[in-house]
């Protein structure tokens, strides 16, 4: 990765986790104040809840990017060290369609005249946890990748004892 790639993804990591902060802070203050611009009914309420952990999960998911990129930076993401951040997004992002389940949840008794939107939403779950499995699948590329590194190691170290 180049240092301009590296770089740009970096600050659209560093603005992004900046913004799900300030919108959590926000809402963690009209829930504390009292100050809710709306009748404060408690479907809003517990979907501020929900968005403020779902929220969590997407700011879990940047700091484990960010802990990756930095190490393909200095070129030690093959090493066992990646698969706890790898874990961290997969499992940010079951995280993310347990909490879109829950926004689901809450919405359904809303969607009585027009289910479908509750069966949409639902899809849209199933499709996060469908990004989760497709993460899980480059997980055990990099678990071949780290072996065949490892193997590589090997090879190289009883090459250079029989030179």
């Amino acid at each position: 990765m180049g240092k301009l790639t590296v770089g740009a993804l970096r600050a659209v990591l560093a603005v992004v986790f900046v913004g799900t902060v300030l919108v959590q802070v926000l809402m963690v203050w009209v829930l504390v104040s009292g100050s809710d611009p709306e009748d404060g009914t408690l479907p809003l309420t517990a979907f501020r809840v929900v968005t403020i952990v779902g929220l969590v999960t997407a700011q879990v998911a940047l700091v484990c990017v960010w802990r990756l990129v930095a190490m393909v930076r200095r070129g030690t993401v093959f090493s066992h060290a990646a698969f706890r951040y790898v874990d961290g997004v997969i499992g940010a992002i079951v995280a993310a369609a347990l909490v879109w389940f829950a926004v689901t949840a809450i919405n359904a008794p809303g969607q009585r005249e027009d289910p479908g939107v509750t069966v949409i939403m639902a899809g849209i779950g199933l499709a996060i946890l469908g990004v989760a499995l497709i993460v899980l699948v480059l997980r055990m590329l990099l678990v071949q990748a780290v072996a065949r590194d490892v193997e590589a190691t090997e090879l190289k170290a009883e090459l250079d004892e029989v030179i």
